[in-house]
């Protein structure tokens, strides 16, 4: 039988992070093929690349994830020390606050507001800093690309969810898509951010090769992950492993919106 996570609907908001009486409460979990990672639970560290900047490492190769993904939380003023370029392909999505942006050959001084998003070719350098008065966040997502023959590799990305048209690709009333990055087999990867009005959900359990990197950008529900069903919150990461059985419905009384990426236009490799 699925186990049922259900600790924190019966929390008031002042009191999700622990329990009464418990110090060690805990609403996430790391599995071998998911992790879910409640915000108050992932601590700070830092880079060489980000001056005056928190970074909070939600997931990577060593949770057997193929990617890296972070929340930034930048300093007024704060931001890349120096033009960053790890010979990785990067997406950025502004949560909070104002950013300066800069792709080598492509933009410079670019505004990023909230919402704002930027995806940046492999080996290409770029800058990011905070103009605002205020503490900024910015989501960064990267990994390896991996190339395909007779495909050039894409080129920089710059746009803003609200500049994005939402889809619906099933019909179901209440869902929609929003894809962020074009349509085109150079891309190995989607980044889209889904939307459910509260009550819709998934048609069926989903169980594919695709890997995902999800962020829960608003809203509340229930998520199956393996066998497991677990309570989910705005600001809650998960990670799914390929394969992993996974299903979604909103709860709550508003709309819920998650940021979601998946590998995508490639074969299997047997690397």
């Amino acid at each position: 039988m699925p186990k049922l996570n259900f600790h924190r609907s019966i929390l008031p908001l002042e009191a999700r992070t622990c329990a009464p009486g418990a110090t060690a409460y805990f609403r996430g979990a790391v599995e071998r093929n998911y992790a879910l990672l409640p915000p108050e639970g992932v601590l700070d560290s830092r880079m060489p690349d980000y001056a005056g900047t928190i970074v909070r490492f939600l997931a990577s190769p060593k949770m057997g994830a193929g990617f890296v993904q972070t929340m930034l939380l930048v300093a007024p003023g704060g931001g890349t020390s120096r033009p960053r370029n790890d010979g990785l392909q990067h997406f950025l999505l502004v949560q909070e606050g104002t950013f300066n942006l800069g792709i080598e050959g492509f933009c410079e001084g670019h505004e990023l507001t909230e919402g704002g998003y930027a995806y940046v070719p492999p080996g290409v350098p770029f800058t990011l800093k905070n103009e605002g008065d205020r503490t900024a966040r910015v989501l960064e997502f990267y990994r390896p690309y991996v190339p395909a023959e007779g495909l050039a590799t894409p080129g920089p990305v710059v746009s803003n969810i609200a500049q994005v048209e939402k889809v619906n690709h099933t019909g179901n009333p209440g869902r929609g898509w929003q894809h962020l990055l074009p349509d085109d087999l150079a891309f190995d990867m989607e980044m889209n951010v889904l939307s459910f009005a509260p009550g819709t959900h998934f048609p069926s359990v989903e169980t594919h090769i695709m890997e995902h990197s999800l962020f829960l950008l608003k809203g509340q529900g229930m998520y199956l992950l393996d066998r497991d069903w677990h309570e989910v919150w705005a600001e809650d990461y998960i990670w799914m492993g390929p394969w992993v059985p996974q299903q979604f419905y909103a709860t709550g009384w508003d709309e819920s919106a998650y940021l979601l990426y998946k590998d995508v236009n490639r074969d299997v490799s047997f690397g």
